[in-house]
């Protein structure tokens, strides 16, 4: 049976940012434990975390850099609400919330300062760089840059870039796009949506369980959707630049069940629900039976007259369910086994808003 939602939750002030009031939600937090007869996370017999993937002002509300409307217009702040009220609902289920933060600064290779065209000057956000541009030389590293982001001395940076964008070509990822500046490390783009952070905080009291944030795309040289591992981790020479995230795989492949939400649906949901997928599929393909992703809490990237990736992000999310993956709604009561109960279902349900 689910909770009733707390008295201080607005569905409607997750369309906005303002300051969490920690001590009166903490202690508000401690008396709805007690009411509900919520028990500490540790007593839990089975276990369930909650992924919220890049919850944050920089995709999930209109006036922000890249703002994931979806179909509808108002796909992530809508998103935003029902994660929201699907976490206090089922704050006596969930026994960890797991929040990733897409983190960034000026000097990044999807970023404009990262390129030069002819002239001198920078990409225009949206601006697709294919191999072909690399290598004829329509957009190059910007040599000013070059020396702050290279690894190591003597790295080429500008080969680098040939290398990715080969790598990215025939490795059937998206094409590198360059996105506006967004997510920008101690912004508040950069921070979780406030309804979402205030409930977060009102679980991590009421259960007991310290939230475990996850920082992805710090790495100048590679983009990193996915917050198991980024785009591309070796050079041409086959040394690494980047690792995947090992530590987090082994985090989540230790509860019974984890439960999938947050933006955008078709990069960076999909991306690391694929790359958890394949370690699954290495291990034991019945581990994806484990793994519930929430229909109606992520929207997909559509810019409107542009792109639409609405219909990769269902191809994706079909996928996942032929594999063994449950599709719910967050409206779906969690059963006692901590996973949403899918009616006239017990292994993978479709399900669509």
């Amino acid at each position: 049976m689910s909770l009733p939602l707390p008295p201080f939750f607005a569905p409607a002030a997750a369309s906005s940012v303002y300051r969490v009031p920690y001590q009166e939600r903490a202690a508000e937090a401690r008396e709805w434990a007690a009411a509900h007869a919520i028990r500490p996370a540790v007593e839990d017999t089975r276990r369930t975390a909650l992924l919220l993937i890049d919850v944050q002002n920089t995709f999930c509300l209109p006036e922000f850099e890249l703002f994931v409307g979806g179909r509808s217009g108002r796909g992530a702040t809508e998103d935003c609400e029902r994660i929201a009220a699907f976490l206090y609902r089922s704050l006596d289920r969930i026994t960890q919330v797991v929040a990733t933060l897409d983190t960034h600064t000026a000097a990044q290779i999807f970023h404009p300062l990262f390129w030069v065209g002819p002239g001198g000057a920078h990409p225009a956000p949206h601006t697709v760089i294919a191999l072909a541009d690399v290598e004829d030389g329509r957009w190059r590293v910007n040599p000013a840059l070059a020396p702050a982001v290279a690894p190591t001395e003597g790295f080429c940076v500008q080969s680098w870039a040939r290398h990715y964008a080969r790598r990215l070509a025939e490795g059937g990822k998206y094409p590198l796009v360059v996105w506006p500046y967004h997510s920008m490390v101690g912004g508040i783009g950069h921070a979780m949506v406030s309804a979402v952070e205030e409930a977060v905080f009102f679980h991590a009291i009421a259960r007991q369980s310290p939230t475990r944030v996850e920082i992805k795309g710090r790495n100048p040289l590679t983009e990193n959707y996915s917050v198991l591992r980024p785009e591309v981790m070796e050079d041409a020479s086959g040394s690494p630049i980047a690792a995947a995230n090992r530590a987090l795989v082994e985090h989540l492949l230790s509860f019974d069940t984890v439960i999938v939400a947050g933006e955008a649906q078709s990069h960076c949901v999909a991306w690391t629900v694929e790359d958890l997928l394949s370690e699954i599929r290495e291990r034991d393909p019945r581990l994806a039976q484990r793994i519930v992703l929430l229909d109606d809490c992520s929207s997909a990237v559509v810019v409107p007259g542009v792109v639409d990736f609405t219909d990769a992000a269902e191809e994706a999310y079909a996928r996942f369910a032929a594999a063994g993956m449950r599709r719910a709604l967050s409206t779906d009561p969690l059963s006692p086994r901590g996973a949403p109960s899918v009616p006239g279902d017990e292994g993978s349900a479709v399900r669509r808003r």
